[in-house]
């Protein structure tokens, strides 16, 4: 008998932590108290061998300059609860292996940020979009040098000021020709980003 009350108040107090936090979000604000997000992003990408059709090792340090608009107010209850974002990325990824390279290319992505831990200055987000890239990597086993990518990820910014965030990113991306030309290995990839926005 014990144990069926211990769960029954386990459950009341899980049930009342998103409506506390709800409330906690709704006064601090929509994220943030601005319409545009600049942002700089760096890290380091690897290719998966064996991922798919992806056959060579590619190593990268990227730079991705990004640009996003709020296209909501705050949506959603609970955890669930935060903002559309839409995402223009200009990324440069620069290939230290198997020689050094470079590509280039223009993205857009879709974004979520959680706002439900806005009194803690934490806001996760996810993503996913894709675009056009230039990839000058002297592989013959990909056929082509215009390229398309895509992918998806997922990261946590931290509001330093409320005009200024820190973030640490994961994604998944994709690199290939999209059958256009033969041959079509593509490049199936993790990158890990950490950055810098500014509100405005």
């Amino acid at each position: 008998m014990r144990i069926n009350q211990l769960l029954m108040v386990l459950i009341i107090a899980l049930a009342l932590v998103p409506c506390e936090g709800t409330a906690r979000g709704e006064k601090e604000g929509s994220f943030p108290a601005a319409s545009s997000e600049y942002s700089f992003l760096a890290g380091y990408g690897i290719t998966h061998k064996g991922f798919g059709q992806t056959r060579t090792q590619v190593q990268t340090v990227d730079f991705i300059g990004r640009y996003g608009y709020f296209l909501t107010e705050q949506m959603g209850r609970g955890w669930y609860r935060g903002q559309f974002e839409n995402i223009v990325e200009l990324p440069l990824h620069l290939a230290v292996d198997p020689r050094t390279r470079v590509m280039t290319g223009a993205n857009l992505l879709g974004s979520w940020k959680f706002t439900g831990l806005a009194p803690d200055r934490l806001y996760p987000y996810v993503f996913a979009g894709g675009g056009v890239l230039f990839v000058d990597l002297g592989l013959p086993t990909m056929g082509s040098r215009l390229d398309f990518s895509y992918g998806g990820g997922t990261g946590i910014q931290y509001l330093y000021r409320k005009d200024l965030a820190l973030s640490a990113e994961y994604r998944y991306h994709h690199i290939s020709n999209a059958s256009t030309a033969e041959p079509n290995e593509p490049l199936n990839s993790s990158k890990f980003l950490f950055g810098i926005s500014l509100f405005r």
